[in-house]
Parts: C-alpha cells; sequence; structure tokens
C-alpha cells in the first residue's frame, strides 16, 4: 500500500497501514532483499543466572527497550549484540558467544560481548550514567566526567564495532544502534564498513546546544553520532536539540527542510521516531481476567477493600518522580481529607544503578518519605504507600497494570516512557485512568491521559482527585482513544518508518554508485551542478 502511494504520488498516511511483524518481513522481502538486520544495545533481552543450587534460570528483563526491540528482531531474524552480564551468560553460549533466542521458539542469535569490571565500572556506570544520563534529563543532578571513564566508554565502543564487523554476513547490513551507551559505535562502524546502513536512536532526551556544551567531549560525540545513515529520536523536539548542538559545534550543512545534516562527506537524517510497543501485548494471553488479576495484586499487597488502587512502576531512578508523587499524595490528603483510607499508592521501584551515590540517596530518601507517609496518615492494617525495591517480570507488571484503577507516570524528563504505553495496551477492558507527566514523550500522543506537571504538587493531587472519581462512562472514553493509538503506532511501526528510510537511502547509494561510474562534465560550475545533485538525491525523499 505504502509503495502504490509513492507510485501515484500521493501522500503517505501511515495509519492506513496495518503494522505487524508480517509488515516488517514484507519490507526487508522487497525493499532490502538479503538484508543482515543487527542490533547493539547494552541491555540484552535474556539474562541466564545461576541459581543457588547451580542450575540455570532464564530471566526476561522489564525493560521497555528490551519490550520494545526483542519483537522486531524476532520478526527480523537478524542478530542481538548485548553486554553478557548474567552470573550464568557464558555456560549457556557456544564457542562463538552465540545462543539462540528465544528458547522456546528460537528465532534470533544473541550475540554477547564480555566486559571486565573495569570496563563496565568506567564505560556504564561512568561516563554512561553519571555523566550522559544527567547531561541528557533535566532533573538538576550534576554530570560528572572523569578522563578514565571516557577511556573506558571509548575503548567499549570499539570493542562492540569490532563485533559488529564479525557478525556481519557481508559489507551491506543494517546496523541498528540503541541508545547513549553508543554514540561513538556509528563513526567506528563506518569506518569499517562504508556500505552498511547505521541507524542510531536515542531513547532518551538530548539537551539543547547550552546544556550540551558542558561534555569535555561534545566534539567526539557529535562526530560519531554523525556516523550514522539515520540519528532517531522520539520527538522532533528532541531532534532539533540534536541538530542545534551540530549546527553550533561541528562544521557542516544543516539542510533544515530535508532534516539532514551534511557532514565530512556524508548526509545523516535527522528524524523523530516515537518508539512504542508490540500490538497486541503477547503477554495478555497468559494473564486471566481483570477481575482475577484485581484480586490477586490485593491479596498479596494487603490492598483495603474499597480502597482505589494506583500504581507506578520503573526503575528506582531520579528522572522517574516517584518522590513527586509521595509529595502529591499528601497534598491529596491535606486538601481532601475524606481520602485518607480510600487510596493505596503502590510503588513498584526495580533497583537500578545502586553503587552510584545519587541513587544510594534517592533509594533512602524514597523509603523514608514512604514510612512518614504510613506513619501520618496510616492506621490499622491501613498502609497510603507500598514501596516494593525490587525487580519485577514483564508479567508480574502486566497484572499490575490490569488491577490498577490509576497509573501514574510522573517522570520529570523522559524520552517516552513505554509503562504509559503498556498501562494502555494492558487494559482491554478499558477502564483506569493515566495520569501522565508533560515532561514524558508520550503526553505529545496520549491526550486522552490527565496531563500534570510532576513539579506542581498541588496540580497533581487534584488530578489525583479527578482520577479516583471519574466514573465508568469517561473512563472507557479516554482508554478507547489511547488504545487506538497505540494500536496504530505499535512498535512495528516505529522500526518500519527506519526500515523504509533504509530501504530508500540504499537505493539512492545506489543509484549514485551508478552515476559515478558515468563519466561527469568538468570544471567548478559542472561540480556545483553535480553536487547539488547528489546532495538532494540523498535526502530529498522524505
Amino acid at each position: 500500500m505504502l509503495r502504490e502511494f509513492e507510485k501515484n504520488g500521493q501522500s503517505v498516511d501511515a495509519a492506513l497501514v496495518t503494522w505487524s511483524p508480517e509488515t516488517l518481513r514484507k519490507i526487508l522481502a522487497e525493499d532490502l532483499p538479503d538484508a543482515q538486520v543487527i542490533v547493539v544495545s547494552n541491555r540484552e533481552p535474556y539474562i541466564h543466572n545461576e541459581t543457588k543450587d547451580g542450575e540455570v534460570e532464564l530471566v526476561v528483563p522489564a525493560s521497555g527497550l528490551v519490550s520494545a526491540l526483542e519483537p522486531i528482531t524476532r520478526a527480523c531474524a537478524g542478530t542481538w549484540i548485548a553486554y553478557g552480564g548474567g552470573t550464568a551468560d557464558r555456560r549457556v553460549v557456544d564457542r562463538n558467544d552465540r545462543v539462540e533466542v528465544p528458547p522456546d521458539h528460537p528465532s534470533y542469535t544473541l550475540r554477547r560481548v564480555w566486559l571486565s569490571d573495569d570496563e563496565y565500572q568506567g564505560y556504564y556506570l561512568g561516563f554512561a550514567n553519571e555523566g550522559l544520563w544527567p547531561l541528557c534529563h533535566i532533573a538538576f543532578t550534576r554530570p560528572i566526567f572523569r578522563e578514565s571513564d571516557w577511556e573506558a566508554y571509548e575503548a567499549v565502543n570499539r570493542k562492540f564495532a569490532e563485533t559488529v564487523v564479525a557478525e556481519a554476513r557481508n559489507e551491506r547490513p543494517i546496523v541498528l544502534v540503541q541508545d547513549y551507551h553508543f554514540a561513538l559505535l556509528p563513526r567506528m562502524i563506518r569506518e569499517r564498513l562504508p556500505e552498511a546502513i547505521v541507524i542510531t536512536f536515542w531513547h532518551i532526551p538530548w539537551p539543547n546546544s547550552e546544556v550540551f556544551s558542558i561534555c569535555p567531549w561534545r566534539e567526539r560525540i557529535l562526530d560519531g553520532l554523525l556516523g550514522s545513515s539515520i540519528v532517531g529520536f522520539h520527538t522532533q523536539f528532541h531532534a532539533n536539540n540534536f541538530t542545534e548542538s551540530v549546527d553550533r559545534f561541528m562544521e557542516s550543512r544543516i539542510e533544515r527542510a530535508d532534516a539532514a545534516i551534511s557532514y565530512g562527506g556524508q548526509v545523516t537524517l535527522v528524524h523523530s521516531y516515537p518508539i512504542s510497543i508490540e500490538w497486541p501485548a503477547e503477554l495478555l494471553k497468559c494473564l486471566p481476567s481483570v477481575e482475577e488479576c484485581r484480586a490477586r495484586v490485593r491479596r498479596r499487597f494487603k490492598i483495603p477493600a474499597g480502597a482505589k488502587l494506583c500504581v507506578g512502576v520503573e526503575r528506582l531512578d531520579y528522572t522517574k518522580g516517584i518522590l513527586d508523587r509521595f509529595h502529591a499524595l499528601e497534598e491529596l490528603f491535606i486538601r481532601h481529607p475524606e481520602m485518607v483510607g480510600n487510596v493505596v499508592f503502590l510503588q513498584i521501584a526495580a533497583p537500578s544503578r545502586g553503587t552510584l551515590p545519587a541513587y544510594k540517596q534517592l533509594h533512602e530518601e524514597c523509603l523514608r518519605y514512604a514510612e512518614e507517609l504510613n506513619q501520618r496518615y496510616g492506621g490499622g492494617s491501613y498502609r497510603p504507600v507500598v514501596m516494593v525495591a525490587e525487580h519485577h517480570s514483564q508479567l508480574s507488571v502486566y497484572e499490575l497494570y490490569r488491577a490498577a484503577d490509576i497509573c501514574m507516570v510522573t517522570s520529570l524528563h523522559d524520552g517516552m516512557n513505554l509503562v504509559a504505553k503498556e498501562f494502555v495496551a494492558s487494559r482491554d477492558d478499558e477502564q483506569g485512568v493515566l495520569l501522565l507527566s508533560t515532561f514524558a514523550g508520550a503526553s505529545r500522543e496520549l491526550l486522552e491521559a490527565l496531563i500534570v506537571n510532576p513539579y506542581d504538587a498541588a496540580m497533581m493531587s487534584e488530578a489525583m482527585l479527578q482520577a479516583l472519581t471519574m466514573g465508568p462512562d469517561e473512563q472507557h472514553e479516554r482508554m478507547r482513544r489511547m488504545r487506538e493509538i497505540v494500536r496504530d503506532n505499535n512498535v512495528y511501526r516505529w522500526a518500519g518508518s527506519m526500515l523504509l528510510d533504509a530501504a530508500r537511502l540504499r537505493k539512492r547509494g545506489d543509484l549514485d554508485r551508478v552515476t559515478a561510474s558515468y563519466d561527469r562534465p568538468t570544471g567548478p560550475a559542472s561540480d556545483n551542478v553535480v553536487s547539488m545533485f547528489e546532495r538532494k538525491q540523498a535526502v530529498g525523499f522524505r
């Protein structure tokens, strides 16, 4: 359908297409024949850990990135390269450090990369998460930059580049580089595989150029990312920030009309591709009805009969606004004392980066504040806050979503935040209310959520009251519309849009090589005409 519209010169409305694994396979077969898809991320989709009795336990991490990319890699029968951090990861790989996954129905290859403790400390905990993470998020935590961390980051990026080259079956793979852990990787791949299509997706916000200028290695990071054929962001705002950073710090040509950057003789497209989740959610097949999920969760966490259940689900991270939710709950009790005893807030906060001081401090503050609220407003068996700082499987998380009356996603700053979309996807009963931060990318799509400013406790408390008292008819209308959005803008559309752009880039590259084989006119004027033609051929298709 997409191709027929384009042949007739009509604009393509991607919402007309039913995006599914079959759609991706069709794009690969017809537009990218024989293309090998390689995904690169820090987080692996399957972790093998050793149990106390020496057995091997399989863990599927509850990660937004994994939940988005795993169905894509399955559909493309690709290769996923990731850091092998499980205690039994080495036991299950073959002599080439590969293992076929998923275990029940293998459909793609997981290639593990091994890092030393020093490499992991410097590259991941150091430069990526004490440097780039706070730099890119407006959460008022100062980034820390160390020369030794940068050196480890560079070395690990090079190690992953070598692995990509080793796994490539030919010189023209499509490499999907994921996130801020690998800013240098696109350029390193480009140096070894100049004909590869490298699509880099930056899953977190990109700051304005003034904030980005803080980074001591800003030019190196931009040069690395501009090794990509395409750089993608969740929102156009973040894409614009990236382009402005390049314009300020690099000698480049910005093609704003074509959303492209010419740098070092290469064109890089800079586009927004809002990420999403699998639709329909496969996990729903493994779960009972909403009523049974509600009964299970309430028994497990001792939620009083008649009390509304509000849930928050995320990593324990200072960008997620967990403390701000607690402030809003207290403000609700102060403004509306009748709500004491009638609402319980269940916060699932998976431990994350616990060795870093900022995360240790946050954990302690959350536990302390939750206990204060329980002492101040609780009584008998009633606890207004139940905080569970444990890892949960994706299946148990979906059970929580289905049991909740309200889901709060109150990020202080976020790229997208897939918790909001997972909650919507889980509610096939078309009930439940989503409170969503205006600073999360999902708020650009899920307009029927109650949009809040997490820095305004009074505003959030009133939104909580609105959610707690919202009737089933209004819940149904809001949820129905949000489910349509998540259904139409699912993860296959996200990946398909990037693959279609990759296919167009490849065809333009092939055309340029054919054109280059003919004799060209000579002289300065003709050189200008040829360069203009090449530039428009490279970028003028979207």
